[in-house]
């Protein structure tokens, strides 16, 4: 064959290692995130009840029961946020929409501010640019915290605390004790001292941000996300942090409004 013919090299597969996915349905694609140690079932209703779109159901590795892999060792939430970014590159998605609760919101967030040309829209699920103010404080005064869930990860009775610390931010379901407990340490102690209040002005996509409490919480998100003065807030009331178990119609209606702007 001669060399102006040849068949162009074939692509190298790409296999991430932080996280793996489920693909669920047909249509754009959305790609879904969840939140500290939950897995990937915490989207299973919402997908059921919103067809039409081909979601992309993330597991992070070392949460509920998954190995941890990549995660074994070292930062977990940026590391992870690169890795997806990556994927939608690798799988040639077209600027998929991304949705993270919680923890999954702050890597929704990093992917939009970072690749803000592979993203085509963004909904983040009760989080906050700088996830310790969920705990009323900031990154500098949640570092001593963040230092103490490492050291704790290491004995039966600290795992326990740092389970029973998760547990502040909703109902049981946003603790899965299969998760592997140096894996969520690590990941609650990057957490607290993240700040992405700065990157917000970089994130061009459309950004919904979708949070629980009541009208005292509205200041809050609005002066945490004023950096970026397109976002669209929208408070669900009567709902703890699992806003898609605790209020799940209401949920659903958001998210649909979201995926079809």
């Amino acid at each position: 064959m001669s060399p102006c013919l040849a068949a162009p090299p074939a692509a190298v597969a790409f296999a991430p290692t932080r996280f793996s996915v489920e693909i669920v349905g047909t249509g754009p694609d959305v790609i879904l995130i969840p939140g500290l140690t939950p897995s990937r079932d915490v989207w299973r209703s919402t997908v059921a009840a919103v067809p039409g779109y081909r979601y992309r159901l993330v597991q992070v590795a070392g949460f509920a029961g998954s190995p941890a892999r990549g995660n074994a060792k070292g930062a977990i939430v940026a590391p992870l946020a690169e890795e997806i970014a990556r994927y939608i590159s690798a799988k040639g998605l077209k600027r998929p929409a991304i949705v993270g609760h919680s923890m999954g919101g702050t890597v929704a967030m990093m992917v939009a501010a970072r690749h803000p040309q592979a993203v085509g829209k963004v909904m983040v699920v009760d989080m906050l640019p700088q996830p310790a103010g969920l705990l009323g404080s900031d990154a500098r005064g949640a570092r001593g915290l963040a230092d103490a869930l490492e050291g704790l990860a290491a004995t039966e009775n600290g795992r326990g605390l740092i389970a029973s610390a998760i547990r502040l931010f909703g109902n049981d379901a946003a603790v899965n004790t299969q998760s592997d407990p140096d894996v969520v340490a690590r990941a609650t102690h990057e957490l607290a001292i993240t700040d992405l209040t700065s990157e917000l002005p970089r994130i061009a996509a459309p950004l919904t941000v979708v949070y629980a409490g009541p009208p005292s919480a509205t200041p809050t998100y609005t002066t945490a996300y004023a950096r970026n003065p397109g976002a669209t807030l929208r408070r669900i009331e009567n709902s703890g942090h699992m806003i898609m178990y605790d209020q799940p119609a209401r949920f659903r209606s958001e998210f649909k409004a979201f995926l079809t702007r």
